[in-house]
């Protein structure tokens, strides 16, 4: 596939431009999400999102009021790394949300499992040297993850700290002083002690960490297959009323599913069977009796939430180190919703 070619008209100046990456489930959205809040009202903000997943749900996440409307544009890039295959996703769907929303601030979630270096090489090439004002790349951590090797010695969530401007370390109201000096140490032993540390909670991210410019631009390119779609139109969901979507890759499992906004989730029940999935990565957007709301769940710790907008479907979606019962799982979601009629197991 050629490169994209996309006309930009002249910008008086490039756009600030900031990474926000770390490991699945650090709180990358949410950290978006307060950003967001803070915007200067009439500035134009654009987002960037690449989920692991196939169904993306950040974009739904992230919607704001309709005070908001036409000052943020987001755009999503589901299922893998965005950057791989020289970066050619990535670029396509870059080029078309800066045409569109023409933003005074571009803010990029890349995927927790992506690799967020091809990321910064991408934006500093020279394609985008006129486009792109690169700021200072924030990457989220826990610091309870530096007690698990799957963390400590995963190639992407090393590579997330080598090219940070600053580390955040978020949800500090979850471990103590000890559990920093075990991050620090880490630091110290990827030579990386003079990276700047930030401690919050909560994900709040204080805008002034967004100024600095980036300091690092390197490109190596690590050439992972995949296949993406990067058209604007999302699949149609069938008429059954419900789209399933699954991937491996890079070791890890995801299982997504979409439901029409005509499907409508029992609570209760809904709330009872996720309390199996204590230890699995993931975040939905239901439709119930009561209404929509946002549910999260990382490492033990679930969250509830009413959306600031209505959304157009239900979607959830699992990131998993260990293979699941994708089919059982359809079939229970079905039952929830009152579909008695389901496919075997």
């Amino acid at each position: 596939m050629a490169e994209p070619t996309v006309q930009f008209k002249l910008f008086q100046k490039a756009i600030p431009t900031n990474v926000i990456t770390g490991f699945l489930g650090v709180g990358k959205t949410t950290a978006i999400q307060h950003l967001l809040q803070t915007k200067p009202a009439g500035e134009r903000w654009a987002v960037l999102i690449n989920e692991f997943g196939k169904v993306g749900i950040d974009s739904q996440l992230l919607k704001t009021d309709d005070s908001a409307e036409g000052e943020v544009t987001i755009r999503e890039v589901p299922g893998g790394c965005m950057c791989c295959a020289a970066g050619l996703p990535m670029k396509v769907a870059l080029n078309q949300l800066i045409g569109k929303a023409k933003p005074d601030r571009l803010l990029i979630e890349p995927s927790g499992l992506g690799h967020p270096e091809e990321v910064i090489a991408v934006l500093s090439g020279e394609f985008y040297q006129s486009i792109i004002d690169l700021r200072s790349t924030l990457t989220l951590v826990d610091a309870r993850h530096m007690a698990e090797a799957k963390y400590r010695e995963h190639e992407t969530f090393q590579q997330q700290l080598q090219i940070a401007d600053l580390l955040v370390a978020n949800k500090a109201d979850m471990y103590d002083q000890s559990e920093v000096d075990a991050l620090k140490r880490y630091i110290n032993e990827l030579h990386l002690q003079e990276l700047p540390l930030q401690i919050t909670q909560e994900a709040k991210i204080n805008p002034e960490w967004l100024k600095p410019k980036a300091k690092f631009n390197q490109a190596v390119w690590q050439e992972q297959p995949a296949e993406f779609n990067v058209d604007n139109e999302e699949q149609l969901i069938p008429d059954c009323g419900y789209l399933a979507a699954t991937q491996k890759l890079s070791g890890w499992y995801s299982y997504g599913w979409r439901f029409k906004s005509t499907f409508s989730f029992d609570y209760q029940p809904l709330m009872s069977w996720l309390e199996q999935f204590k230890q699995v990565r993931f975040k939905a957007v239901f439709r119930t009796r009561e209404g929509f709301v946002a549910i999260n769940q990382a490492d033990d710790n679930l969250t509830i939430g009413k959306l600031p907008a209505q959304a157009a479907e239900s979607r959830i979606e699992f990131v998993t180190d260990m293979p699941l019962d994708a089919k059982k799982m359809e079939n229970q979601l079905l039952q929830i919703c009152g579909i008695k009629h389901v496919n075997p197991s």
